[in-house]
């Protein structure tokens, strides 16, 4: 953890302080990361996963990391191939071992409760690492996909271009400053709704909006439906598609239930 505050505040709204991170996954990817310290319970540290080609340093995010400092601590980080994150994208799959780095990261600096938040590709890595790896107490996966290779919507099949194509995984680089990795998944990873049953009885809540241009309503519902209790289903009239479309007013109710059910 370094000495200096990042993040102060974006323009004339200010944000909670957050501390830079750094951190590596077992694999040994170096993370780029984020500590916004609790402005509510000092036990409860809530990792915060951005979606495909976000960052911890964009302004939805950081709005977000600041409505739920108010609930507990929050570390956000970027996932591999993103930002100042080191490696490649997988898009999904070594991406739980990112999010656990941040779990250890937080267990490590003092936090006995740790629950996940995610956002659509960080959503699916929520429900992944649950079900995959454990050692949480709580997950809230907003507008993720239940299952892989969705091309029914038209920002899905750009999506898919920009994973699949040279010039599509190039312009990634340069304008997201997304690094994908070239070629297949070899295996196939867990899908999420797969994982999704084997995360009980760790609590889970999944997210959505009925205006999600990229994941329709079968999405949602496929991971709570294979999911065991307890678990809740939240489907949100006029919501869009993740970080970007998420009101304080969500994030708050967001915040509210990891804290009672961590």
């Amino acid at each position: 953890m370094s000495g200096r505050w990042a993040f102060p505040k974006l323009g004339s709204m200010p944000f909670a302080p957050s501390f830079a991170v750094m951190f590596r996954t077992r694999d040994n990817v170096r993370i780029d990361a984020a500590h916004t310290p609790s402005r509510g319970a000092d036990d409860l540290g809530i990792v915060l996963a951005h979606g495909f080609t976000g960052s911890l340093r964009e302004r939805s995010t950081r709005r977000i990391a600041h409505v739920l400092s108010g609930f507990g601590g929050v570390i956000s980080f970027d996932f591999r191939g993103h930002g100042r994150s080191g490696g490649e994208s997988t898009v999904g799959d070594l991406e739980i071992l990112d999010m656990d780095a941040a779990v250890r990261h937080a267990r490590a600096i003092g936090y006995t409760r740790v629950a996940l938040v995610g956002f659509s590709m960080g959503g699916a890595v929520a429900v992944r690492h649950a079900g995959v790896l454990g050692g949480v107490d709580a997950v809230a996966s907003v507008s993720a996909p239940a299952r892989w290779y969705y091309r029914g919507t038209r920002p899905m099949r750009q999506v898919h271009w920009a994973i699949e194509q040279p010039l599509g995984r190039w312009i990634a680089k340069v304008g997201k400053r997304t690094r994908i990795m070239k070629g297949v998944w070899d295996p196939l990873p867990l899908a999420p709704y797969e994982a999704a049953a084997k995360i009980s009885p760790t609590p889970l809540l999944v997210v959505h909006g009925d205006a999600d241009a990229f994941f329709p309503l079968d999405h949602p519902y496929q991971i709570y439906e294979a999911a065991l209790e307890p678990k809740e289903l939240w489907i949100e009239p006029g919501y869009g598609h993740a970080e970007s479309a998420a009101t304080p007013e969500l994030i708050r109710r967001v915040g509210e239930w990891v804290t009672t059910r961590s």
